[in-house]
């Protein structure tokens, strides 16, 4: 067996590695397992191929592992509810410290009223915050 053939053969168990812990983490040492396996082919020396696999390793892992992470993985909170902090709603029900309802681009959410003061419904509210899908509201 060549080398860059066993080196192909180790990119590939961190490729599978990787696919049953997606935290782009053996990613890296696949990445680096090919381009030694391409230089294996050109040299010999393995003093030299043990060093190109830890340079890629690292320069793969400090570099790369940061954007491919940003892009594929998802946190648990997208941040998708902050965008609704600031902006004007409106009541479907009367809003109190331990009920309400309010309406904002079309969808409904559970609310209650940040400062305590009764909104009738129809009225119009700012939203403070939010915790899980309950939104706190002042009256406007």
């Amino acid at each position: 067996m060549h080398l860059w053939e066993l080196l192909g053969i180790v990119g590939i168990a961190f490729l599978i590695l990787e696919m049953f812990t997606p935290s782009m983490f053996f990613l890296n040492f696949s990445l680096a397992a090919f381009i030694t396996a391409v230089l294996s082919v050109y040299t010999k020396n393995p003093y030299t191929l043990v060093i190109t696999f830890f340079v890629f390793s690292f320069v793969s892992f400090v570099f790369l592992r940061p954007i491919l992470v940003k892009r594929f993985c998802k946190n648990k909170e997208t941040g998708l509810v902050n965008k609704y902090i600031g902006k004007i709603a409106r009541a479907e029900e009367d809003i109190t410290e331990s009920s309400g309802v309010i309406s904002i681009y079309g969808e409904r959410w559970e609310a209650r009223s940040e400062s305590g003061e009764f909104i009738s419904k129809g009225g119009e509210v700012k939203i403070i915050r939010n915790e899980s899908i309950i939104m706190y509201v002042e009256g406007v």
